[in-house]
């Protein structure tokens, strides 16, 4: 038996005034710094040996904080572009409230929750700077949906998490909401249909306790 944990990254600034981040790069509130503590503490007893994250700061520190909290600094640490939020396109910054007034409240669900739904694109890509220096530019989203992230979330876990899994290793990501849901859909062979109703909380870690197949055997998810 071995087990995957995932963790969405505390509550960040932009969390905290309800605005979509996507690939935005924010800072944790103090609550989300606090989230992150509980996270560890929640966590303690399992021995973790390799950890995974995205390259956006607030999945960043969480990670950095667990590590810490749990004396596990000496672990390895990997981060990839793969595991970033899902891009909300021209969405990024705005808040929700007003898009909701804007463009509707069912127009605003589908942007966030359905599956295939693609929110507004930018205009052109992001520079190809920081993390994303050396990145193909055809793979530069200007939106995307979850089926979209889906599609370059779900072959990380396959390519990389997995073979350590199969290892008897057990693995952390902390990653953000759209992330894990393509990971749960994934692990649970949730419906395109039912994964819009799978929410994700800040700091709330998910345990999956695996067999030696990668079947999940028990999990905390509710």
């Amino acid at each position: 038996m071995v087990k995957l944990i995932m963790v969405r990254h505390g509550q960040s600034t932009a969390n905290a005034t309800n605005d979509y981040t996507g690939w935005n790069d924010v800072e944790l509130t103090q609550k989300g710094i606090d989230q992150a503590h509980e996270a560890a503490d929640q966590i303690k007893n399992i021995d973790i040996q390799e950890v995974h994250t995205s390259v956006l700061k607030r999945a960043i520190m969480t990670a950095y904080i667990i590590q810490d909290d749990l004396d596990i600094n000496y672990v390895p640490i990997i981060k990839s572009w793969r595991l970033n939020e899902r891009h909300y396109g021209a969405l990024r910054g705005q808040n929700k409230d007003v898009t909701r007034e804007e463009y509707g409240v069912e127009q605003v669900r589908l942007w966030r929750r359905s599956y295939y739904t693609m929110p507004p694109k930018l205009a052109e890509p992001d520079p190809l700077v920081g993390p994303y220096k050396y990145l193909d530019p055809r793979a530069m989203p200007v939106s995307e949906s979850l089926f979209q992230a889906y599609k370059r979330i779900v072959p990380y876990y396959t390519d990389v998490v997995a073979p350590q899994l199969l290892d008897g290793k057990n693995q952390l990501i902390v990653a953000h909401g759209s992330t894990i849901r393509a990971l749960i859909k994934y692990l649970e062979d949730v419906s395109d249909k039912d994964i819009d109703g799978i929410e994700v909380a800040n700091g709330v870690p998910l345990v999956y306790e695996l067999d030696s197949k990668l079947n999940i055997i028990k999990t905390n998810r509710k």
